[in-house]
């Protein structure tokens, strides 16, 4: 699917299983392209909003022609929640009383 004049109207799904999952598809296709076993995975597709993307747009943690990119060749941009950092995992490890 070719972008006009390097725009793309894009609809953004989040997922009902996990929070900050997301799927950004092309507006004109919807979920038609992206495989069923990700769909599985996703639970049910919930819109939370439909953007026009250009190349240079900054996104969250990717950028337009990044998400523009995956779309034209896969039919969709799946977004991960944010890897943990691993010293707040150490917060929950350390023993928290004091000893002397």
């Amino acid at each position: 699917m070719t972008t006009m004049q390097g725009k793309m109207l894009c609809e953004i799904f989040k997922s009902s299983r996990k929070e900050e999952m997301y799927l950004y598809v092309d507006k004109r296709e919807g979920l038609e392209r992206v495989p069923e076993a990700l769909m599985e995975r996703f639970g049910t597709p919930v819109s939370v909003m439909t953007m026009i993307l250009t190349a240079d747009k900054a996104l969250a943690r990717a950028s337009g022609a990044e998400v523009m990119a995956a779309i034209e060749e896969k039919g969709f941009y799946f977004q991960m929640p944010p890897a943990k950092d691993e010293y707040l995992l150490d917060l929950y490890r350390t023993p928290t009383e004091a000893r002397y």
